[in-house]
């Protein structure tokens, strides 16, 4: 079932469906996972191909607190481990909110999730240094995040996508592994950035687009302060030049920013950062921000 908009990769927070003010229970995760997915729905009726990458933090943090309650009767899963089997429960409840927020659309559209695994550098330095924020509350901690190389189950990927298939991949980035040389793939105590790497399976499916959703409805010049201001567009060099800077701060819009540049820088049209309900007008330049090789 091909679809003729052009094919596009949507990364979603894990904080869309687990915000911080509330518990997150199941039931709290499914009802933010429905209100959540408006924006998908809206792309699949308009024939946009769809690759989903979803933020799973919050809920491998918890799963990090349950390791540490059941430490005296149970052994404590790994990192990775528990970033796949959030990836998989996580799965369950988008592909099926998704598939019954398209029936009562009139869409017809098939979902799949798959459990993809992000390929790292087994020196990369960054595993030595934990950066990257997970769960929240008083179980909030770092984790090393290491660059992420590439998906290994890219061409499946694309071939479902190609197929008109939306396709839930690459859940937080996908669990980290890397080449053994003995014995192959090899997981790693680490998470992946989810938007790195969101913007990496754009290059490898040829999307055109690059779609980051957030809580904030703008990549802002000042923000926090008095003069802070929304920007709408950016070239290439202008994120460039922003990235240099110290306006971005060391807060999660930075890595949102370098991984959209990333994404034009290597081939794709537009990548866009958008708040969660603005994202088909964003698409249509309305809202959020668009980076692009030119502003004209």
């Amino acid at each position: 079932m091909p679809t003729s908009s052009g094919t596009i990769v949507v990364a979603l927070g894990g904080n869309a469906v687990a915000p911080a003010r509330e518990r997150p229970t199941i039931g709290n995760q499914f009802r933010h996972t429905r209100e959540s997915l408006a924006p998908i729905v809206d792309l699949a009726r308009a024939g946009w191909n769809i690759a989903l990458v979803h933020g799973n933090g919050p809920q491998v943090g918890d799963d990090l607190a349950r390791n540490e309650l059941a430490a005296g009767q149970l052994e404590p899963l790994p990192l990775g481990v528990l970033v796949a089997g959030t990836a998989g429960w996580m799965g369950y409840m988008i592909q099926q909110s998704l598939q019954n927020a398209l029936r009562r659309a009139g869409v017809e559209r098939t979902v799949v999730t798959l459990i993809t695994q992000t390929l790292v550098d087994a020196d990369d330095p960054r595993l030595r240094e934990p950066t990257k924020p997970i769960g929240h509350g008083k179980w909030r901690r770092l984790a090393p995040s290491p660059r992420p190389i590439a998906i290994v189950e890219r061409a499946m990927v694309q071939s479902l996508v190609r197929e008109g298939h939306i396709v839930i991949a690459c859940w937080g980035g996908g669990p980290p592994v890397y080449q053994d040389h003995a014995l192959g793939l090899e997981g790693i105590d680490a998470v992946a950035d989810k938007d790195r790497v969101a913007a990496i399976l754009g290059h490898d499916i040829a999307a055109q687009v690059l779609l980051i959703l957030t809580d904030v409805d703008a990549v802002y010049r000042g923000w926090g302060t008095p003069a802070q201001r929304a920007i709408r567009r950016l070239s290439l060099d202008e994120a460039d030049q922003l990235l240099q800077g110290e306006e971005l701060g060391t807060g999660s819009m930075r890595p949102k920013v370098e991984a959209a540049a990333d994404f034009v820088r290597t081939g794709g049209e537009r990548a866009i950062i958008a708040e969660l309900a603005r994202g088909p007008a964003a698409l249509q330049g309305e809202a959020g921000t668009t980076i692009a090789k030119e502003t004209g």
